[in-house]
């Protein structure tokens, strides 16, 4: 069986954990040479000795613009291209309006906005015709949460990045996409519940809420993740790409 991702470079950020590291695991499966960064060295390592193959790690933080310089450097110097870049890395944590800090924004549009913009921008001279950008939005820029209004804002404003972005490329060849997933089994999304009896309200949230009635695995995000990277993609351009079970469709 062919795979699809057979002598292409790419770019993962936020790859050491969750819908990222199961992703790269994808990638490398379906051909690829990746590159990955992440800001715990420790996970890199992990995240390395789990997948195996020609896979490499960068430590760095995407909220950093010399730590892209960094990561866009070494790829520079070992492939000398990328052609799919999937923006992935991004956090969030709970405050409700009236208790936002500036610490709390700065924090998330920091990683989230200011992050994705400059892992795109420098990744661009490394990008050929044909390339794939792909950046990790949410169903929370689509739907209201309690006390995320800053982590939707961030993620709306990806969406927003996405249609113009695509018309700033236009004649290069490079498509532009926003994959969207639901609440997703990620340490990230359970890191959100400062308790275990806010997890489980958590869960049983989403269950309620989400036609397939379970969370989703990071697995099925990363099969999108591949749609949006390889050929069978080749005509999908500026498009947000839900993988969230029905929960932002209803």
């Amino acid at each position: 069986m062919p795979v699809k991702l057979q002598g292409k470079i790419a770019v993962i950020t936020g790859g050491n954990s969750g819908i990222g590291r199961a992703t790269a695991k994808r990638f490398v499966a379906e051909g690829a040479t990746v590159f990955i960064t992440g800001r715990r060295q420790e996970d890199l390592d992990a995240t390395l000795k789990a997948i195996g193959g020609d896979i490499t790690a960068v430590r760095g933080d995407v909220a950093r613009l010399e730590d892209l310089d960094d990561l866009f450097e070494v790829v520079r110097r070992r492939a000398g291209r990328i052609d799919v870049l999937f923006a992935n890395a991004g956090g969030g944590e709970f405050a409700p309006l009236g208790q936002i800090t500036e610490a709390h924004f700065d924090s998330i549009f920091a990683t989230n906005v200011k992050g994705v913009l400059f892992t795109v921008q420098k990744a661009l001279p490394l990008m050929r015709a044909g390339g794939s950008v792909i950046i990790t939005g949410s169903t929370a820029a689509s739907t209201g949460v309690p006390a995320f209004s800053v982590y939707a804002a961030s993620k709306a404003a990806l969406r927003a990045f996405a249609r113009n972005w695509i018309l700033d490329l236009k004649g290069t060849g490079i498509r532009v996409n926003v994959l969207a997933p639901g609440a997703t089994s990620t340490p990230g999304w359970h890191g959100l519940a400062p308790s275990q009896e806010v997890q489980r309200k958590m869960i049983q949230a989403v269950e309620s809420t989400t036609p397939l009635g379970r969370l989703g695995d990071p697995d099925e995000v990363a099969a999108a993740a591949l749609f949006l990277a390889s050929e069978d993609s080749s005509f999908v351009n500026g498009i947000e790409l839900f993988v969230d079970g029905g929960s932002a469709q209803i």
